[in-house]
């Protein structure tokens, strides 16, 4: 199993491998151009992420923005991203349709192990699934494995670190329910 499928599974792997030094290199590239480009060309603009992430239909992003790879993230239609959104997408990060993020978001699928003599060789990740109608304020961190339902609100500041169930509104560090929708 080469190490980019062991990242892809989620397992232990090497991020210093060749290939995967490669496709970060070109995902930091991309997303360099983008952040550099004319604020006024959107859809120039917004060509250069379509060459690194699947969208499903009309999205705008705001600069700056971050990925580790970017062909792990599939984003449906109607989606606006405020500044500063950080996508550390180490294993799939699916979002649904007419979302929105504020300013300043972190969804990370990486994580590293606890022994220190293994967080020096590897790290590995948990896939994130963010539903449909969701609305995640901003500076809100969502960590791997984390499942966001449909029509969800999550607070600004929240750390997003279990699942949140559809209809919900959820706040805090760590970020729990504070009433449905």
């Amino acid at each position: 199993m080469t190490e980019k499928e062991k990242m892809l599974a989620g397992l232990p792997y090497d991020a210093w491998d060749e290939i995967l030094l490669k496709d970060r290199m070109n995902a930091k590239a991309a997303c360099h151009r983008f952040n550099l480009a004319d604020p006024v060309k959107l859809d120039e603009r917004m060509a250069i992420l379509k060459e690194l992430v699947s969208f499903e239909g009309q999205a705008h992003m705001e600069p700056n923005f971050f990925c580790d790879y970017g062909y792990n993230i599939k984003i449906g239609n109607n989606f606006y991203a405020n500044h500063n959104l950080t996508i550390v997408d180490v294993c799939e990060v699916s979002i649904g349709e007419n979302v929105m993020f504020g300013p300043h978001v972190m969804i990370s699928t990486g994580t590293h192990p606890l022994d220190p003599i293994e967080r020096q060789k590897t790290e590995y990740g948990a896939k994130i699934r963010i539903g449909n109608d969701v609305w995640v304020g901003g500076n809100a961190s969502i960590l791997p494995g984390v499942t966001i339902g449909n029509n969800c609100v999550i607070g600004a500041g929240s750390v997003v670190n279990r699942d949140i169930p559809d209809n919900s509104v959820a706040v805090g560090n760590p970020c729990r329910v504070i009433k449905s929708v």
